[in-house]
C-alpha cells in the first residue's frame, strides 16, 4: 500500500497568522472538505451565535447589581411585545410601548431639568453582551466622567430594545445626549460583542448618520476603559461642535506603545498624517 504523502505544515506562513487571530484562517483540508475538527468548531461557533440572539434578558438580575453598586435604574419594554416580534419587525424595536413612553414621561416630571447623559442598556442581539459587559464598562465610564462634572439618568434599561429606541428616551427625559449598550449582531468568534451608540440632542426619527459607534468592547476586543476614554471624547466634542455622527470623527488622543507618558498620540491610524 502506498504511503499517504505528508505536507510540510512548517513551511506554511498562515499557521503563523492563525496564531494571531481568531479568525477562521489556515484550518487545513481533508481532500477538498475541511477536517472534522474544524468543522466541528465551526458548527459550535455557529450555536453559540444563534443561543446568543435567543438569549433572555436577564433584567431582574442586572437590576439588582446596579442597586448594589448604588445605581437607579428603570426597566421599560420596546413596543414589540416578544422575541420573535423583535426578530421579524426592526421597526417595533426602535420605540417604547406607550405604557413605557408614559412611565417616563412621570419620571421626567418629577425630575425636571434633563441631565447631560442618559444612559440606555438594551438586550439588543446579544443580551450575552449585555449581561457579561454593562457592569465593568459603566464603572470605568462613571470613573472618567466624574471629574468632568456630568450629570446622568438611572439607567434605562430597555427589553427587546435596538438603537433607535435611546433617541426616544433621551427626547422624553430632555436629555442632551444619550448612549445605548446593546449587543451586537454575534459573529462566529464574537458572540458577546457590546456596541456604544451616542447621539447628541437625540429625538424620534434621527437617521443613524447622527449617531456615533463605538463597537466590540469586549475582553478580546476594546477594553473597557478605551471605550469609555472615547465616549468621552465624544461627548466633549459634540457640546463644543454640537453634533454627532458622520460630521464627528472619533480623533481621541489614546497612549500607544511608541508615545511617551506624557505626549499621547492619535489612536486612529485611519485619521493619522502618515
Amino acid at each position: 500500500m502506498a504511503n499517504t504523502p505528508q505536507h510540510d505544515n512548517s513551511a506554511n506562513p498562515w499557521l503563523e497568522l492563525r496564531r494571531l487571530t481568531p479568525a477562521r484562517i489556515a484550518l487545513g483540508r481533508t481532500g477538498t472538505s475541511l477536517p472534522t475538527g474544524a468543522q466541528l468548531d465551526f458548527q459550535f461557533a455557529h450555536a453559540q451565535a444563534r443561543d446568543a440572539v435567543h438569549l433572555a434578558f436577564d433584567h431582574a438580575g442586572l437590576r439588582e447589581q446596579l442597586s448594589e453598586r448604588g445605581r437607579d435604574s428603570l426597566l421599560l419594554h420596546s413596543a414589540a411585545a416578544d422575541r420573535h416580534s423583535y426578530l421579524q419587525r426592526p421597526d417595533l424595536g426602535r420605540r417604547l410601548h406607550e405604557d413605557s413612553a408614559q412611565r417616563l414621561r412621570e419620571h421626567a416630571q418629577a425630575n425636571p431639568g434633563g441631565v447631560d447623559l442618559a444612559i440606555v442598556v438594551a438586550d439588543g442581539l446579544s443580551a450575552l453582551a449585555v449581561h457579561r459587559h454593562t457592569l465593568p464598562f459603566l464603572a470605568r465610564l462613571e470613573e472618567q466622567s466624574a471629574a468632568d462634572g456630568w450629570s446622568t439618568s438611572p439607567v434605562v434599561l430597555v427589553e427587546q430594545g435596538r438603537v433607535a429606541v435611546a433617541d426616544e428616551v433621551g427626547e422624553l427625559l430632555g436629555a442632551k445626549m444619550t448612549v445605548i449598550l446593546i449587543g451586537e449582531r454575534p459573529g462566529l468568534s464574537s458572540p458577546d460583542s457590546l456596541g456604544l451608540y451616542f447621539t447628541y440632542n437625540p429625538k424620534v426619527g434621527l437617521t443613524d448618520a447622527y449617531r456615533n459607534c463605538i463597537s466590540n468592547v469586549r475582553l478580546e476586543g476594546l477594553s473597557y476603559g478605551m471605550a469609555a476614554h472615547r465616549l468621552l471624547y465624544l461627548m466633549r466634542e459634540a457640546c463644543r461642535r454640537q453634533l454627532s455622527g458622520v460630521n464627528l470623527k472619533d480623533e481621541a488622543q489614546v497612549q500607544t506603545l511608541e508615545s511617551d507618558s506624557d505626549t499621547p498620540k492619535s489612536g486612529n491610524f485611519l485619521l493619522s498624517k502618515p
